[in-house]
């Protein structure tokens, strides 16, 4: 039996016998073999030389093995100086195994005892093996939300980055104790990706290190299959201040399929004009027509959530047909380009207005682009727009965004243009290069680019109304905008 497989077989046996809540605490999923083998597979190795290498929240030392095992292979003379951090003690035992396993005349091996974040942030460091920088970071980090006043934040507080998650805040400690031209490897949600919820995190992540190369997944179910994680996860590959022309992008359904690859200008992954610096991942060109130069604001147009929080309005929720109600509008009213109300969707399709608390939730009459804030990259669609148009006023729910013009509703033709656009196969592609999680939120929306308001009038014009299939959507997009004829 292999090393690999041995270490695979405690994986198995130590997942049967962990707590699930004190799992869920832990954030613990640990990395199956051929993942591994995968990560291991990402690493720059030297000829020769040694590597001094870090592999925090180690588990079983699934990490480890492979990437032992490949030293074997392929660098047979290059040293292994190996760190493995674990915090929980149920699973030491079987990483003290895994280690004794792969040690050697040439790989060294030592087990730390403890927790990586207090540890290596200089707030506790009991042995002292994380004082020094390492060459290589290997490693699959535990997820889980970090709450502001958590110790973690502050212990986190002295690398000056704000780590809103377990796995954040691993990656930061990962390549900040990086030399130089060292290199992490990580397999990690694809949440990072965009958003204002990791934006502090991604900046610090793209100033101090450079990505080389990143590996999707096409499946967000196969890789930690045997845990019942449903989570979109890439391997990310980076060198502590490096700089490079290109990313290599590279994918697969699983962890043991074959992967397809594309060479992408570092540029098109990050793209030097974004503030948000959001992570576009693709594996195609996600080409746009040439007339997109606008953004919502310079049109004077913005998004926003919902002001309803349906389960903290609830007397004001009522039947449609109540007096003195006025619509209020759920995702599940909206269709592809239009809203649907009333709709039994078993949600009150009335909201009540009887305070001024409950009419400062309300917008006025006009009309609105409205979006599903939320979606999986399984579906058809991520982005799902429609117009709304009433006479009176409106409550919009939660889970959707609006898009409006300083709190009043767009002229038609452009609310109806825009809704088109949005629900473009060109945008829904350009979508999913930088979308992570199932959000769909308003910071996505506001950095969505646009034809002048002029086109998206020309295109509301055309619109002859009701519902409209996709390739009749897609037929008169390009008749106003233009085909897409160059590199997002």
């Amino acid at each position: 039996m292999t090393l690999s497989a041995r270490t695979e077989a405690r994986r198995v046996a130590a997942l049967a016998e962990l707590d699930p809540r004190r799992q869920s605490k832990l954030g613990q999923f640990f990395t199956p073999a051929r993942a591994a083998e995968l990560i291991a597979s990402m690493v720059r190795l030297p000829k020769s030389g040694s590597l001094r290498v870090l592999d925090p929240g180690a588990g079983v030392g699934s990490l480890t093995a492979a990437l032992v095992e490949r030293v074997a292979r392929e660098a047979p003379d290059v040293l292994l100086d190996i760190v493995a951090v674990e915090l929980d003690p149920s699973v030491v035992p079987y990483l003290q195994r895994t280690l004794d396993d792969c040690a050697g005349p040439t790989v060294r091996c030592r087990l730390v005892e403890g927790d990586f974040i207090t540890g290596s942030s200089g707030v506790i460091d009991v042995t002292g093996e994380l004082r020094d920088p390492f060459d290589l970071v290997v490693m699959n980090p535990p997820y889980g939300k970090l709450g502001a006043k958590s110790d973690y934040r502050r212990a986190l507080q002295a690398t000056g980055v704000e780590c809103p998650n377990l796995y954040a805040a691993f990656l930061v400690l990962g390549y900040l104790n990086l030399v130089e031209g060292g290199q992490v490897v990580a397999i990690i949600p694809r949440s990072f990706a965009n958003g204002t919820y990791f934006g502090d995190f991604r900046r610090h992540l793209l100033t101090a290190t450079a990505l080389d190369r990143i590996h999707t997944f096409e499946s967000r179910s196969t890789v930690f299959a045997d845990t019942g994680v449903l989570q979109e996860n890439v391997i990310i590959s980076a060198i502590r201040g490096g700089a490079f022309e290109t990313v290599l992008v590279t994918s697969s359904v699983g962890h043991e399929d074959e992967a397809v690859e594309r060479v992408v200008p570092t540029s098109e992954v990050v793209k030097p004009s974004d503030p948000h610096r959001f992570v576009r991942i693709t594996l195609e060109d996600a080409a746009l027509p040439d007339r997109t130069g606008c953004v919502l604001a310079d049109l004077g147009l913005t998004a926003s959530t919902g002001r309803v929080v349906d389960f903290r309005a609830r007397q004001w929720l009522v039947d449609a047909e109540v007096d003195g109600a006025v619509p209020l509008v759920y995702p599940g009213n909206v269709r592809l380009g239009r809203t649907e109300w009333p709709r039994a969707i078993r949600k009150p399709q009335g909201f009540l207005p009887e305070t001024e608390a409950a009419d400062r939730l309300l917008v006025p009459p006009g009309s609105y682009v409205v979006i599903k804030r939320f979606s999986s990259k399984e579906e058809r669609r991520r982005v799902v727009a429609a117009v709304w148009e009433s006479e009176s006023p409106v409550a919009f729910e939660n889970h959707l965004n609006v898009i409006h013009r300083s709190g009043q509703g767009l002229d038609t033709h452009l609310a109806v243009g825009l809704c088109m656009w949005l629900n473009s196969t060109v945008i829904d592609r350009y979508f999913r290069t930088f979308s992570g999680h199932t959000q769909v939120n308003a910071t996505d929306l506001r950095t969505l680019p646009l034809p002048s308001a002029q086109d998206l009038r020309r295109l509301g014009s055309s619109w002859p109304g009701g519902s409209t299939e996709q390739a009749e959507i897609d037929r008169m997009v390009e008749a106003v905008v233009g085909s897409a004829v160059r590199a997002a």
